[in-house]
């Protein structure tokens, strides 16, 4: 499985941003995004399971984003809303052949390179 992300960039406080993560290559359970900002560790942003559309949000971000996808073109979408400067981070998407839901970044096998999104206040 590969997987390529893009749609980062800079954006304001309040604004928002649409992430896109194209996979091929293989199948798959469950696509998820994860974060990392400068210093800390990679945390859980959202997933979504492939099967059933069902989907997850980190507390820190319920409410202001959502992730979907679109089986025939193999694409997933983080749109983020209300965007803070906290949401600073190089986001990630992830998958995994499994589908179960995992928060931990170790559980992901596929991961795609990284796209920037900068927050500015």
């Amino acid at each position: 499985v590969q997987l390529q992300a893009s749609g980062g960039g800079l954006v304001q406080a309040g604004g928002s941003l649409r992430l896109l993560c194209a996979a091929s290559g293989g199948t798959f359970g469950t696509i998820s995004w994860f974060r990392q900002a400068p210093g800390k560790a990679r945390e859980f942003v959202a997933a979504v399971r492939w099967t059933d559309s069902s989907t997850y949000y980190a507390d820190s971000v319920m409410g202001r984003f959502t992730i979907s996808k679109d089986n025939a073109k193999n694409q997933m979408y983080l749109q983020m809303n209300s965007l803070r400067p906290e949401d600073t981070a190089v986001y990630y998407c992830a998958a995994r052949v499994s589908v179960v839901i995992h928060r931990n970044p170790g559980q992901y096998k596929y991961w795609g390179q990284g796209t920037l999104v900068t927050v500015s206040s």
